[in-house]
């Protein structure tokens, strides 16, 4: 029986997300508060008992696992397939600005398609499955890439338009034999010391 389990981390918040700026492949570092979330989810991410963590390689996400990781203490592996939707000519605007200036999201210049970003997504997980059989995968990621995966798994219940992800918080899915599964989504209790 193949069984991989796989913990998703949203990174942690920068400037742009408290601006609501659409960041999407900009890369934006964390800001303070994005370092003591990041700090506070390595008893999350421990209690996972990780064996193998990814991150996406954009700088909000790789920091967030090196801080994470500074307990766990594996070795850091970058993956494309983990990197955040690109929002084109949105990238920078607010999201005011961005229904002001793009009111139909699926036809803004540049941007990644939904349907694209749902299957880059979840080849990235099927590659981490095939790669790592019968481990407990953490990935350090993206609101909307992971919300993609969600919105595949649950087959529609969650995700996108849907599920409003925080910043670092914990999604967990398994694979049992092909079969996908959503274990837990937009966890956030480990988040109550930070955000009182």
């Amino acid at each position: 029986m193949d069984l991989t389990e796989i913990c998703m981390i949203r990174h942690g918040e920068t400037n742009w997300n408290k601006e609501k700026r659409i960041q999407g492949k900009t890369d934006i570092p964390l800001n303070e508060t994005g370092k003591l979330q990041a700090g506070v989810c390595c008893t999350a991410a421990k209690q996972f008992e990780p064996t193998v963590l990814i991150t996406s390689p954009l700088a909000r996400a790789k920091v967030t696992a090196e801080i994470i990781n500074q307990d766990l203490q594996l070795p850091l592996h970058e993956m494309k397939a983990f990197v955040e939707r690109t929002y084109g000519d949105a990238e920078g605007m607010t999201i005011e600005d961005r229904n002001r200036y793009f009111p139909d999201r699926d036809h803004i210049p540049n941007v990644e398609s939904f349907d694209h970003l749902k299957a880059r997504g979840m080849k990235g997980l099927e590659e981490v499955c095939e790669n790592y059989p019968d481990e407990r995968v953490l990935i350090v990621s993206h609101g909307a890439l992971i919300n993609s995966l969600l919105s595949v798994i649950s087959k529609g219940e969650l995700g996108t338009g849907i599920t409003f992800l925080q910043n670092t918080s914990v999604t967990k899915f398994s694979c049992e034999n092909g079969e996908w599964r959503v274990i837990d989504y937009n966890n956030t209790e480990h988040l109550a010391t930070v955000n009182e």
